[in-house]
């Protein structure tokens, strides 16, 4: 058998990191802990018809659910940006020439964040801040509900960079009447806003593991900005999303995490694979 194309590692993402050849990376996905100060959880739910359950659902009929296990990570960093630029400073140092990074964020710290990226890329290789907008959860009544995510756009070379959209999925026009029925058909390119749900709930798609993202929102990162072929890195990998879009599209991946929620979470959606290759994961059996 060929020596496995991709690998997941349960490790300190920053030796990892060091341990990788300068420029040998061709595009870079983050979605860093936001920060947020709290717990992170997810319990998965088992639902099933049943008289006397507790849920009311389509139709009038009832349901009961049973818990079948909770995830968790802790959100919160004494000095998030400390904690971040020793691995920023090495993301852009295995970056290839023509590479780009993706940084995922919220509102809490986007504006700190941007701060820090433009010290290390430099401000004339910043791209794009795409918004990733979503409709899920209660509404405040005290301030404009917060129902969207930053994605930082930074290239390695402000001119080499690869960039080609016209294979991502795209969106329909708002007034198809007005552009005739061929544009129609096909549709527009997305810009840096971007419209997706969250995983659903009760969706094929969805591992359990808290602050998973869409597989559409991945795939469109990997399609515009890399080439079949090509290595994707993600070192915050959590429930494995990244590897996932790489599967599909023919790039090879390199995901990291230390938690072994999200490990566990990962060896479940690639055991099928003969092609990926665990490392660490003997640290498991051990917990």
């Amino acid at each position: 058998m060929s020596a496995p194309a991709h690998a997941i590692h349960l490790a300190d993402n920053l030796e990892v990191l060091r341990a990788l050849d300068d420029e040998s990376v061709d595009l870079i996905y983050i979605d860093p802990p936001f920060n947020t100060g709290k717990r992170q959880t997810r319990t998965r739910l088992k639902t099933v018809r049943s008289e006397d359950g507790e849920r009311r659902g389509f139709g009038g009929h009832r349901y009961r659910s049973t818990p079948l296990g909770t995830l968790f990570f802790e959100d919160l960093h004494d000095d998030f940006l400390a904690f971040l630029e020793p691995r920023l400073r090495e993301a852009h140092r295995v970056l290839a020439a023509h590479g780009s990074l993706y940084f995922h964020i919220d509102y809490r710290e986007v504006h700190y964040c941007k701060v820090l990226l433009d010290g290390i890329f430099g401000r004339s290789c910043f791209l794009n801040e795409i918004i990733w907008s979503y409709d899920f959860g209660g509404r405040s009544s005290r301030r404009w509900a917060p129902k969207h995510d930053n994605i930082l756009l930074y290239v390695k070379h402000p001119k080499r960079y690869r960039f080609d959209a016209s294979g991502v999925d795209r969106i329909p026009y708002l007034a198809p009447g007005l552009v005739g029925p061929e544009k129609a058909a096909r549709g527009k390119l997305p810009t840096d806003s971007w419209w997706s749900t969250i995983v659903p709930t009760s969706g094929r798609e969805r591992t359990g593991y808290p602050t998973q993202k869409p597989l559409q929102l991945l795939r469109r990162v990997v399609l515009a900005s890399s080439r079949p072929g090509d290595l994707v890195l993600d070192f915050f990998a959590g429930s494995g999303t990244t590897g996932a879009a790489c599967l599909e599209t023919d790039r090879r991946f390199l995901l990291v995490d230390d938690n072994p929620e999200a490990l566990r979470v990962m060896a479940r959606r690639f055991a099928e694979r003969d092609d990926v290759r665990f490392v660490g994961f003997d640290m498991l059996r051990e917990q």
